[in-house]
């Protein structure tokens, strides 16, 4: 079934009862050409990229919970490609430039909206910091506009330019990023995916590997053991627990990021605002609710939940950045299990066991890679060679020294 707005009105004159299911709910085959393990955005991503792009269609995906029930559908959905490094650059845009055809791609409305990342800053050290950033942006033909602070009180008059703690002196505005829904994400790549013949399994959680003669051909799992010519792991916070099932000890720790909803109100926020003066960023959903977040909690945990100290210091940054978000109540918070890497930066590679795949390290940005994700880590198991956006992603840059360090914390996970 294709969607269509002429499906949709033949729809509602049926009563909408001939809806079939967005994708088959499977059950496991034998033997697979590749299996995916994680059904999260990275995941169904890679698959629907493999059936499309390299013509692989013998794939599952095994999911241990329900489609989506990770950090897929936990996080504070923003999108962008304002990265500084180059690394990262060339990466991300790619991304970026995938979610702008998106959803004509998958024929599922995945509600990305370019509603424009405002990033402000705060002194002169830090409006140099993002001139470097922004030249950095265009010189790779990525959008980015430096903006005074008159500028900034234009686009934003909610803020506190009066009696701000840290003054608002500007702030760096990519307008193509934005936001996408991210359960909707997650959705459109299943159901694309399984039209193309991928078989996604839900409900099956990997619980060993099956090896042969030093190689990974399969994995065992609570409905039985599946056999496969590759193997690729893209399964964010679990990514050292299920490493070390394969005898694997990775440069990753797992931490848990909060994020926070607010009651409904009326439009106020027309993009993403992020604070300069501590990590602090806030958006406007469709039903009106203000979504924020800050930093990672400062302690490894494999929990779906975060902890007071790290919700009273979001809530210090946004009274500081927006006084008026005092009065709304906060409805509800959440927890995604992070798998954050030595520099902040992820993996896609090779392991150094022959069969196995890796894609890690997202740390609390892996949303917004979701296409260039699976679109590069479908290009490393379908031709065995890197994509040469993600070539510096490789798992033995911590043992080089090719550190790909955006923020410039050094080897503190929990910073980055």
């Amino acid at each position: 079934m294709r969607y269509s707005i002429f499906g949709l009105m033949r729809q509602a004159l049926r009563g909408h009862r001939d809806w079939t299911p967005a994708w088959r709910d499977a059950v496991p085959k034998k033997n697979y050409d590749v299996v995916v393990v994680g059904g999260g955005g990275h995941g169904l991503a890679t698959a629907y990229y493999l059936a499309k792009v390299h013509g692989i269609t013998n794939v599952a995906v095994l999911e241990k919970g329900w489609i989506g029930s990770g950090n897929a559908g936990r996080n504070t959905t923003i999108i962008r490609s304002n990265y500084l490094l180059p690394g990262n650059l060339p990466f991300y845009e790619l991304s970026m430039q995938l979610w702008e055809g998106l959803e004509q791609d998958l024929n599922y409305n995945a509600m990305v909206s370019q509603r424009g990342v405002l990033n402000l800053y705060h002194s002169d050290a830090q409006r140099d910091a993002y001139a470097r950033r922004g030249n950095a942006m265009r010189m790779h033909g990525v959008d980015a506009e430096l903006l005074d602070a008159q500028a900034v009180k234009r686009m934003a008059p909610f803020l506190d330019f009066d009696n701000g703690r840290f003054p608002i002196r500007g702030g760096l505005l990519q307008r193509r990023g934005g936001t996408a829904r991210h359960d909707a994400v997650v959705w459109g790549y299943a159901r694309a995916a399984s039209l193309r013949g991928v078989d996604i399994i839900q409900n099956c959680e990997v619980t060993g590997f099956i090896e042969q003669a030093g190689r990974v051909v399969g994995v065992v799992t609570t409905r039985g053991e599946i056999k496969a010519s590759k193997v690729g792991l893209a399964v964010a916070g679990n990514t050292s627990r299920l490493a070390n099932l394969a005898g694997l000890r990775l440069p990753i720790e797992s931490h848990v990021l909060q994020a926070f909803v607010s009651e409904a109100i009326k439009p106020c926020i027309p993009g993403v605002v992020t604070f300069g003066a501590g990590h602090f960023y806030i958006s406007q959903s469709d039903k009106g609710g203000l979504v924020f977040g800050g930093d990672p909690d400062g302690y490894n945990s494999y929990a779906q939940r975060g902890n007071l100290p790290m919700f009273e210091e979001v809530c210090e940054s946004a009274m500081a950045l927006m006084p008026s978000l005092g009065r709304l109540r906060v409805l509800r918070s959440w927890g995604g299990v992070m798998d954050m890497s030595m520099d902040g930066s992820p993996i896609i590679d090779f392991t150094p066991r022959p069969g196995l795949y890796l894609n890690a390290g997202w740390c609390y940005g892996g949303f917004k890679a979701t296409p260039a994700s699976g679109w590069c880590f479908a290009h490393l198991l379908a031709r065995d060679e890197a994509h040469e956006v993600a070539r510096e992603y490789r798992l033995d840059r911590f043992a080089t020294g090719h550190l790909i360090d955006e923020k410039g914390q050094g080897a503190q996970p929990n910073l980055h």
